[in-house]
């Protein structure tokens, strides 16, 4: 049996996943009091009742916050039973939530108590550090809308259940609009020749042929595509290893239109047959 925990901030899209996955046809419960998860599996295990092999259980912070605190302990005899489990967080910057709270006029969970929105905010992350610290997917929606995270979801976690293997995003993004903090490796080829200061190439992108062109006839930027190919292939079998499910990969230029849409591109599809699912996400181009 797969059992995946959706859990973050308010805001950050724990809803979204979860209807996501429940459209892929997982068994889907929203807000189970983390408590009461260990007697959730047992249940569930009991094929007498209803033989569910993908579930997906959102824990989010009206937990109580003794269990929260615990989140490590009471998770242990979980996965000490014959079940895959893992732990997916979601979150955005804090003036990215407090817009989308303005925007939707939802109330934050903790905000009933009388707090000012911002600190409700820091207080919740407070309370779900110790699912944060213990996850297997870091997802930063800061810069994600719905439908991208809906497609995110599908590629990285969804597929990857399919094929029950390692998921690697390869992601191309803006230096100038923001380092994603959810990569566990960001490479930067801004040093690498821009096609920005070439008039006819500017309004292009990565994916166009003039500029893949232009790109490879530079000896650096084969060079640079070749060393960052080289690493990979020798470290993500050392995650695989390490029994990893998730690795975020990120490729920033300046402006993320050019440079690094090419390099991770070139990337994703030189890794499609070396690892079991492979997603791409161009963040500016979206």
């Amino acid at each position: 049996m797969n059992l995946i925990i959706i859990s973050g901030l308010s805001g950050s899209g724990k809803t979204v996943a979860l209807h996501t996955l429940e459209d892929q046809d997982y068994y889907c419960v929203d807000n189970l009091p983390l408590g009461l998860l260990p007697e959730f599996v047992d249940r569930v295990l009991d094929r007498t009742i209803q033989p569910y092999d993908n579930i997906a259980v959102g824990i989010d912070a009206r937990s109580a916050s003794h269990d929260l605190r615990r989140f490590s302990e009471i998770i242990k005899p979980v996965r000490e039973q014959d079940i895959n489990i893992e732990v997916i967080y979601l979150q955005a910057e804090l003036g990215t939530l407090i817009k989308r709270f303005s925007d939707t006029r939802r109330r934050h969970p903790l905000t009933r108590k009388g707090l000012p929105l911002a600190e409700a905010i820091e207080i919740e992350k407070n309370l779900l550090s110790d699912i944060a610290s213990g996850s297997d997917l870091f997802i930063d929606t800061t810069f994600t809308n719905v439908h991208q995270l809906r497609d995110l979801i599908k590629q990285q976690v969804a597929n990857r259940e399919r094929k029950n293997g390692l998921s690697v995003l390869f992601q191309s993004f803006g230096f100038k609009h923001g380092t994603p903090t959810d990569s566990d490796f960001v490479f930067d080829v801004r040093c690498l020749p821009n096609p920005h200061w070439e008039p006819t190439l500017r309004p292009l992108t990565g994916l166009d042929q003039e500029v893949i062109e232009f790109l490879q006839d530079h000896a650096e930027v084969v060079q640079m595509k070749s060393y960052i190919r080289d690493f990979l292939h020798n470290w993500i079998p050392k995650f695989e290893q390490q029994n990893r499910y998730y690795l975020t990969i990120s490729i920033g230029c300046t402006g993320g239109q050019h440079r690094s849409v090419y390099i991770a591109q070139q990337l994703s599809d030189d890794f499609r047959d070396k690892v079991d699912t492979v997603s791409i996400r161009h963040r500016e181009l979206e």
